[in-house]
């Protein structure tokens, strides 16, 4: 067996690791349920390597992650459920039906991508995929809006689903006004010492927070990310100090430590001053 440039020799290698007489013992131990979290680890890991613009080793990533359906696939196959030709065949199907102005007749290429075009398509699929999986309840709006996404994520894409349908704030500064109401209630709850309820008000202010940022054009997710690294660099330099005057973090105490982080806060707003 030796490597290729065609996905064919992917395809036969995952077959390969797979095939009682000889195959891999770790892969032939796997099923659908072991996969799917390397499944979404392979993925974060590709959004890691482009946020760090680590482009040397994002074909590498990219690869770790075309492995996953090749492997979901593999072990479809093996229960006559569907191969990975049906995986791609499928996805072909879609993107055609999804873009009429691109790959449609003359009149559909002429006229380009209407307004609402996209959405009705996306509409109907969804109809498609609740026929057979909802018993009698008829399908919903949120049904596709898949479950594993990060909770803040998935807010998010909750929330903007019911704003398609009408089910939405007036516009950022009701929003903000919610932000405020929940904050509120999440105050009360800590103060009577309620964790239950607290948890579920913390829930609510974030449901809110996410809804916020639609509002205003933001990704929460990424907004969350960059947050996440900007703590992460001043922390740093915390601990730089830190060392710096001999002692550890834990040592220095929380009125020096709070001195080095409006440090660097300072000159954070000096390089976006010059910036």
């Amino acid at each position: 067996m030796q490597p290729s440039r065609d996905i064919s020799r992917l395809v036969e290698i995952m077959a390969a690791l797979r095939n009682p007489d000889g195959g891999c013992p770790w892969d032939l131990e796997q099923d659908f349920s072991t996969i799917k979290h390397y499944t979404i680890e392979e993925a974060y890991e590709v959004a890691d390597t482009i946020e760090r613009e680590d482009f040397d080793h994002l074909c590498e990533e990219l690869g770790d992650l075309l492995l996953q359906p090749v492997y979901h696939a593999q072990m479809a196959a093996e229960k006559d459920l569907f191969d990975f030709g049906d995986v791609v065949e499928a996805i072909t199907t879609k993107l055609i039906r999804r873009h009429p102005h691109v790959f449609g007749d003359e009149a559909a290429r002429t006229a380009g991508m209407a307004k609402g075009t996209w959405e009705r398509i996306k509409a109907e699929e969804r109809q498609g995929k609740a026929k057979g999986k909802i018993g009698d309840r008829p399908p919903s709006l949120l049904d596709d809006v898949p479950r594993p996404l990060p909770a803040l994520s998935r807010a998010e894409k909750l929330d903007k689903r019911a704003a398609r349908a009408g089910f939405d704030w007036p516009n950022a500064e009701a929003v903000i006004a919610k932000v405020r109401e929940e904050i509120d209630e999440v105050a009360e709850a800590a103060h009577a010492a309620d964790p239950m309820k607290t948890q579920e008000e913390l829930g609510d202010l974030l449901f809110a927070v996410a809804s916020l940022a639609r509002h205003l054009g933001v990704e929460p997710e990424a907004a969350l990310t960059e947050a996440n690294i900007k703590f992460t660099r001043r922390f740093h330099h915390i601990e730089a100090r830190c060392r710096e005057h001999g002692l550890s973090v834990a040592e220095a105490g929380m009125e020096r430590l709070d001195a080095f982080w409006n440090e660097v806060r300072e000159s954070d707003k000096m390089t976006r001053k010059e910036g």
